[in-house]
């Protein structure tokens, strides 16, 4: 069983324990819970660059300890040299996956770090970025799953220290004075140091025209509105559109219309969150886009309308809609109940497999999201915001007091995760340690691609770990579910992180999929 881990004054979370080790210190010297998540979120770019990094995006939500909720889009927008007619003449019908630098948007990870602190930051920026200069310097041992992702990287030099020969190994001393020299620059000069220092030069030599130099000087971090929802007697906030973290709030609304059991070793139950989550997921390709209007998708109309395409004991025929994921999620409450639930993200692991040459350090993919279909409201074109995977979530009582931050890596399955998780913490009141170390289900394609469940629905299979209770596969495949079996890492069930808020103590959890992850407080 996964531990809950307990502490009076301050919890952080994360998938490394490096990066919660150097939150807490940054809390102990006085930093706020946005210190304390920056600095983590730094520490991860040095240490998992197989699922982050400065080359990548980053979404937050903040609560402020006095019941208000802020949501920060730090996601980039593609080059103004993206061209829709071009790439489709070069025979794509989807963007390219990997190797392509029209796949890889303005990354937004540093300006969203900016953001943070500007806002809710307490210590200097030279403190909160020192462990991150530190082990980027000095070194840091290679973490299991880096070790294992890095077999990705044989065939791509340009990689770096990251590409050695054979693989990196568990254990081995890792350096990478790039990413320390643009940590540096960020602290010297700011965001120009970043975007338009050594790396922001290397990014448009790299893009070919793809960018211009004003793309690089636009600042892509915006606080926006959260999306708000109440269920099970909770509020819950998440990021709006682009994010995908409409999709957790209309599943949780449609699953609260249903005869969910009391029990979820009950064989009811993954059947009617699977429906739930198919319910609100089917048509994600047509409604998600940069002017997308997060409310009118969880309107109480839309609510009805799909949890009455629920079938409680058949798979639903629904409409049709006209790899591993790399991502990491931190999050942190702090002594004055401040909250901070973040995802930082490369999209796929290691991105796009392109590396700005100075600094070493990799380019994301979250331009995969773009449609290359004329006319579709997420196509490919110049300064879009393509649909994000990402979707932190926060939990608030109704008098607007922090109940818990709740976020995942996961592509396409992170509502799912974060609707299991919603549903065994606040309808079955299960501790942190038991909720996220439970065995999950997700949605995916027969192909094992967790960027195609819905864009390939008609292939959809229902993923089931191990470890979940024995009646699930049963009892899913004879409610007409295509159901398989798997084991994390080989399939991607998530890396959640979660702290929740229980009178005067702090509970959380790791998930134990991270292998490396570590829960600190004080």
């Amino acid at each position: 069983m996964t531990v809950t881990v307990e502490s009076p004054r301050a919890l952080v979370c994360s998938p490394d324990h490096l990066a919660s080790s150097a939150g807490v210190a940054i809390l102990r010297a006085g930093g706020t819970a946005v210190d304390a998540a920056v600095g983590a979120s730094a520490v991860l770019a040095v240490t998992s660059p197989h699922m982050c990094g400065m080359g990548g995006d980053l979404l937050a939500l903040v609560h402020n300890g006095r019941g208000d909720v802020h949501a920060l889009q730090a996601n980039g927008r593609s080059g103004s040299g993206a061209d829709l007619d071009r790439i489709r003449a070069d025979g794509h019908v989807t963007m390219p996956f990997r190797g392509d630098v029209r796949s890889v948007p303005v990354p937004g990870c540093v300006d969203g770090w900016l953001a943070l602190h500007e806002r809710y930051g307490g210590r200097p920026l030279t403190e909160i970025l020192a462990p991150a200069i530190a082990y980027a310097t000095e070194g840091f041992p290679v973490a299991p799953l880096l070790a294992e992702a890095s077999q990705l990287l044989l065939d791509v030099p340009e990689a770096g220290e990251l590409a050695s020969a054979g693989g990196l190994r568990p254990g081995h001393m890792l350096r990478r004075p790039g990413v320390a020299a643009a940590l540096r620059a960020i602290i010297t000069d700011g965001r120009d140091g970043f975007y338009l220092g050594d790396f922001g030069r290397g990014l448009l030599e790299l893009g070919s025209g793809e960018f211009t130099a004003e793309d690089l000087r636009r600042p892509n971090a915006d606080w926006v509105a959260p999306l708000t929802t109440s269920v099970w007697g909770h509020r819950i906030d998440t990021t709006p559109p682009v994010s995908q973290g409409y999709l957790t709030l209309l599943a949780a609304r449609v699953a609260a219309q249903q005869a969910l059991p009391d029990d979820p070793q009950d064989e009811r139950w993954p059947h009617l969150l699977v429906e739930a989550s198919r319910a609100a997921g089917f048509d994600r390709p047509n409604v998600l886009h940069d002017g997308a209007d997060g409310t009118a998708l969880i309107n109480d109309t839309l609510v009805t309308e799909r949890a009455g395409l629920v079938d409680a004991d058949r798979r639903s025929a629904l409409p049709e809609p006209g790899g591993r994921a790399g991502t990491i999620a931190v999050t942190v409450v702090d002594s004055s109940r401040r909250g901070v639930a973040l995802v930082q993200s490369n999209a796929a692991g290691f991105g796009s497999n392109i590396f700005e040459p100075s600094t070493g350090i990799g380019l994301h993919n979250r331009g995969i999201g773009f449609s290359l279909e004329p006319r579709h409201p997420a196509s490919y074109g110049p300064g879009r915001r393509p649909p994000t995977t990402l979707a932190p979530i926060l939990i608030s009582h109704h008098d607007g007091q922090l109940r818990s931050v709740l976020a995942t890596m996961g592509a396409d399955s992170q509502p799912q995760i974060l609707l299991q998780l919603l549903a065994r913490t606040l309808l079955h009141g299960e501790s942190p340690g038991t909720a996220v170390g439970a065995g999950r289900w997700v949605l995916g394609s027969d192909g094992g691609h967790l960027f195609e469940t819905w864009t390939r629905s008609q292939h959809q299979v229902v993923r089931v770990e191990e470890h979940a209770p024995s009646v699930w596969r049963p009892a899913l495949e004879q409610r007409g579910h295509r159901v398989v079996m798997a084991v994390a890492p080989k399939v991607n069930f998530g890396h959640a992180q979660l702290v929740t808020v229980e009178g005067e103590v702090l509970r959380g959890a790791v998930d134990p999929r991270s292998v490396s992850g570590a829960a600190c407080g004080y």
